[in-house]
């Protein structure tokens, strides 16, 4: 029977990997705390969180969230991190600093309860935002509207050049006559 504080880790860890929509699984060895504490500050920027868990009680937690796959990858020091908003932002910072401290290694993760290898966690980093795939679809929904428009004015604008031009031809009549 685990204890009241381990009781409460394993819950608080469970409701964490139930919500999460990506989890990535992470070896921290070597990381001084101010590393892991900027590391902390950049992951919450992009909506995420990384915590230090003990592999018996992720183990639980996650059996207990239904998450299956990742009794190879616990162990050793483990550092889970999680994100249920951008996955692409909190990918992005966590595989950027991963590259520039070469102490934190990614090992693997779980998205939407499937278990991803640590490259396809690194090919999720480099997806372009949501603020620029929004951008694109925005674009590719908005471009047969403005042909269809341009197309649909092209009769009325050329009677609108035709007529101008009429009366242009009609007021240098008018001018020579006087």
């Amino acid at each position: 029977m685990p204890t009241t504080a381990k009781a409460h880790t394993i819950d608080e860890l469970t409701e964490q990997l139930a919500n999460a929509t990506l989890i990535v699984l992470t070896d921290y060895r070597g990381l001084r705390v101010a590393d892991l504490q900027d590391l902390r500050t950049n992951l919450r920027k992009n909506g995420g969180e990384i915590r230090v868990a003990k592999n018996t009680l992720t183990r639980i937690a996650a059996e207990n969230a239904g998450i299956t796959g990742l009794e190879p990858f616990l162990e050793g020091p483990l550092a889970i991190g999680f994100s249920s908003e951008d996955i692409v932002g909190f990918s992005k910072s966590l595989s950027d600093f991963a590259r520039m401290s070469r102490i934190l290694t990614i090992r693997g993760g779980v998205l939407d309860k499937t278990f991803i290898t640590a490259e396809q966690v690194e090919a999720i980093s480099t997806l372009p935002s949501k603020e620029v795939l929004q951008a694109k679809l925005l674009g590719l929904l908005q471009s047969p509207m403005a042909r269809t428009v341009g197309v649909l004015s092209g009769p009325s604008r050329s009677v609108a050049y035709l007529l101008q031009s009429r009366a242009d031809q009609l007021g240098e009549t008018a001018m020579a006559a006087d």
